[in-house]
């Protein structure tokens, strides 16, 4: 997979989704992550150095500082909407395999310049056929000091579609946890089923 851009919606409460495309195919797999996380991935993108290490930038001088180098990230699994992903690093010749969020495990990658793969079931489940005429990459090249909202892919209303999802996933889960903590059981049950609705 390539980093095909960042995408954000005034009504993603400050989340990003991450559009990742398929090199030798079709398929874009949104992946919702935060702020931070869509401004470390982004930084590292447009080639700006801050002027201090951020915790991305630490991560990757504890790595190099042990003789290590990531060799590939692995999103491999999507459970209840959360995606999970590893790190495979080699240190000195042994293979080690670390958990991590695919948002922490992508701005890394991009600092190693290290292949992203996704697991098949997870294109079945979450991805998104892109359309023919609209496969070009976003180009994230520039040398200028460029806000991350600017690095944002063509607003795709698929990605729309999935950030309003999980923004109502998000209200509903609060509604939910209120309902249960007022011992309102039968709001509780209609908001749960409401909520499982949602997700698949």
């Amino acid at each position: 997979m390539e980093i095909l851009g960042l995408s954000s919606s005034p009504s993603s409460g400050g989340a990003y989704a991450l559009i990742l495309n398929e090199i030798n195919g079709s398929r874009r797999l949104p992946i919702i992550i935060g702020t931070y996380e869509a401004q470390a991935i982004a930084l590292e993108l447009e080639h700006i150095k801050p002027p201090r290490p951020m915790t991305h930038d630490l991560l990757v001088q504890l790595v190099r500082s042990m003789d290590a180098v990531v060799e590939s990230i692995y999103v491999n699994a999507l459970s209840e909407g959360t995606f999970y992903a590893q790190i495979v690093l080699a240190d000195r010749g042994v293979e080690r395999i670390q958990d991590a969020r695919p948002s922490d495990a992508i701005a890394v990658a991009v600092r190693f310049g290290c292949p992203i793969y996704v697991d098949d079931k997870v294109l079945e489940e979450a991805g998104i056929i892109a359309e023919s005429s609209d496969t070009e990459t976003v180009s994230t090249t520039s040398n200028k000091d460029v806000p991350v909202e600017n690095l944002a892919a063509k607003e795709d209303p698929l990605t729309t579609q999935a950030l309003k999802a999980m923004n109502e996933i998000e209200e509903l889960e609060k509604s939910l946890n209120k309902a249960i903590s007022d011992e309102d059981y039968e709001k509780a049950a209609q908001l749960r089923d409401q909520l499982n609705r949602l997700k698949s």
